[in-house]
């Protein structure tokens, strides 16, 4: 696993539970807005990653003091050895939340299959004809729409969101963008700082 940071505690990250956040090194978009943007290149600045081993240890130690730990980045679906890092966790009694863009459906839907996961929360960064300027790439809308679907579908607690970037995004823009989400699902909206 790349891990570019972690923090030890929160109370807003995972809703309803106490967790801890590991930030996963890389993203496979560029977004303009982006609040972690020395996440976004596979290497850390100083080259260095943060060992899994540490993390595992301090989460075995608060193990029935927090709830739950969050998967964050970067892109968390970008590690090849996810699944196997997040079985590690669950052996230690926690719950676990995905943040991720929704760019590869693949893993998302092989995590829920095997039960590895209990909330993900997707960002849906715009409504179809600007999703390259918020995503900072070509987007691939297809894999998107199809992880949407299957985070939908799946049974598992679930939340879109939507970072509102003023100088990006249009009220107009809002309800297209909404159209993209089932009904049923929760829609967040917070607004850029």
């Amino acid at each position: 696993m790349r891990i570019g940071g972690f923090q030890k505690f929160s109370l807003s990250d995972f809703p309803g539970r106490t967790a801890a956040i590991i930030f996963t090194q890389g993203c496979n978009f560029r977004c303009p807005f982006c609040h972690n943007w020395s996440l976004i290149p596979s290497r850390s600045d100083s080259g260095r990653h943060l060992a899994a081993e540490k993390i595992l240890s301090f989460l075995a130690l608060r193990s029935g003091q927090l709830d739950g730990v969050v998967l964050s980045g970067g892109e968390p679906t970008l590690q090849p050895d996810l699944a196997e890092f997040i079985g590690l966790i669950k052996a230690l009694h926690y719950e676990i939340k995905l943040d991720t863009n929704g760019s590869r459906p693949e893993v998302i839907r092989a995590l829920l299959e095997r039960n590895l996961v209990n909330f993900i929360s997707m960002d849906v960064k715009a409504p179809p004809h600007k999703y390259d300027r918020l995503s900072g790439i070509s987007s691939p809308l297809d894999k998107i729409k199809e992880s949407i679907r299957i985070i939908s579908g799946s049974g598992v607690e679930h939340e879109f969101r939507t970072t509102l970037v003023d100088h990006l995004l249009s009220p107009a823009d809002i309800p297209l963008l909404r159209s993209l989400i089932p009904p049923g699902s929760k829609h967040t909206r917070q607004p850029y700082r």
